[in-house]
């Protein structure tokens, strides 16, 4: 008896033995598991918040968000490159021998680009069914030319600037195919500024957060920063494959002209047109961008006059860095806020939202003229990126709303292209100006005034007639 129960005694003991390590490793394994989620959760938990903002009110249903999220990473990319290169052309070396080395870039970089610009949308036009496709070779022409720059930056090479180039033109190809998808990813009850707007703030949002990690990395070497800008876009290659297909479909897509009536479509050397989806795009698109110019120009102006005014002579107490800092700082809060305002708005009129917020722009230009202070010097970079992301909004929905589809790529092509060439020339002129603040603000007040007075008087009129379409609201 006392044997038999030995066994199962020794059985039993040792059966609770075994449970007992096996409920032990079972412990050890869940704290295991709860540590490797506990660190995961920072990045997973980012994530879902990120996706679940980008996805919000149907986005997510009509492919807008995974728009949101790759133009996030396009913001991103960029602001790596423009780290990069501001340190390299700009930063390095003293006042006098960086504007000319500015200029030298700007020359070099931005008169080819003017050329090769209008040549983006016949090309875009000729490949309406590859969106996805044209946005991905966007994406992975910059992250090899990032790798071109990262040895430029170190040996001074030439090739900086044919690399510089390269990036400008397929940013500026990606731009105007995003701006043409738009529309076919609106969900329901989403006017055009509303999603023009998500889709900018998203960039934004993206620049805000790369900013620092580029500073970071350029503080690391020259060539760091375009080594993110390289993992970036090749994530954004893969992304822009996961838009849905409906961004590829375009029926018979043509030519559009920055004509605002019938007899400027047809010129003297032109034969009257036979296919009948040729439309011009109409007085408020033109007027719209004719202003726009303007606010982009003064936009160039004010980024190279006050880059070398305040390297010369900071604001009051503190160093040029810090100047071009708070700077560039109000012009971001601004800009941002101006996309969120477009977000929220859901005015049926772009083109009161333009008249209103360049009229904003001049008064301060001309307060800052009369007034010249460092107060206002902020507040008028502030005002200015508020007045270009609500006004570029605003015309991005007029291009959307009255210009057809089936040349909705090519107008957004040619209205970036000049307003490329608008920034280039206010650039040019705030490298050329003496470095005085007082002449600097009125002639920024002169080129705005120049714009809005000549363009109020046919955007309010737009108004009144209420525009050939009837945009989607929300």
């Amino acid at each position: 008896m006392a044997t038999a129960r030995s066994p199962q005694g020794a059985t039993g003991t040792g059966g609770v033995k075994g449970n007992n390590r096996s409920g032990g490793a079972g412990r050890t394994g869940g704290r295991l598991r709860s540590f490797s989620r506990a660190l995961h959760f920072p990045v997973t938990g980012t994530a879902r918040g990120i996706r679940k903002a980008t996805h919000a009110h149907g986005a997510g249903e009509s492919g807008l968000g995974k728009l949101i999220e790759l133009h996030a990473v396009n913001g991103a990319g960029d602001v790596m490159i423009t780290i990069a290169l501001a340190s390299t052309v700009f930063f390095s070396v003293p006042t006098d021998e960086a504007r000319g080395r500015v200029a030298l870039y700007l020359a070099i970089t931005m008169a080819p680009f003017t050329l090769l610009a209008p040549v983006i949308g016949p090309l875009l036009d000729r490949v309406p069914h590859g969106r996805r496709a044209a946005m991905a070779g966007a994406m992975l022409a910059r992250a090899l030319l990032a790798l071109v720059l990262s040895g430029a930056v170190i040996n001074g090479g030439i090739e900086l600037y044919p690399a510089a180039l390269g990036v400008l033109v397929a940013s500026k190809a990606y731009g105007v195919v995003r701006s043409a998808v738009v529309p076919r990813l609106l969900p329901p009850r989403f006017s055009l500024v509303k999603a023009n707007s998500r889709v900018t703030l998203g960039g934004l949002l993206a620049t805000g957060l790369a900013a620092p990690v580029g500073a970071g990395l350029q503080a690391l070497g020259p060539r760091w920063p375009l080594y993110g800008a390289f993992v970036i876009f090749v994530a954004g290659t893969v992304l822009s494959f996961t838009l849905p297909h409906k961004v590829d479909s375009a029926k018979g897509e043509d030519t559009a002209l920055l004509a605002a009536d019938e007899a400027h479509l047809h010129g003297p050397h032109r034969k009257p047109l036979k296919r009948p989806g040729l439309r011009t795009v109409g007085i408020a698109v033109t007027h719209a961008l004719a202003v726009n110019a303007a606010i982009r120009c003064l936009a160039g102006f004010l980024i190279f006059f006050l880059a070398f005014l305040l390297r010369e002579h900071p604001l009051a107490g503190q160093s040029a860095a810090v100047s071009l800092g708070m700077v560039a700082v109000a012009a971001g809060v601004g800009n941002a806020l101006g996309t969120a305002v477009g977000a929220w708005l859901k005015s049926r009129a772009p083109e009161v939202i333009i008249v209103t917020v360049v009229a904003i722009e001049l008064a301060v230009a001309v307060t800052a003229a009369l007034f010249f202070s460092a107060f206002l010097v902020a507040g008028l970079a502030a005002v200015a990126g508020f007045a270009q992301a609500l006004a570029k909004l605003s015309l991005d929905a007029l291009i959307q709303r009255d210009v057809p589809e089936l040349v909705r790529t090519s107008a957004f092509a040619r209205s970036e292209t000049l307003l490329q060439m608008a920034w280039v020339l206010g650039g040019a002129i705030g490298i050329a100006l003496p470095l005085n603040g007082t002449l600097g603000m009125a002639v920024a007040a002169a080129v705005l005034a120049a714009g809005w007075l000549t363009t109020v008087r046919g955007l309010l009129g737009s108004a009144r007639q209420g525009g050939r379409a009837r945009p989607r609201v929300a």
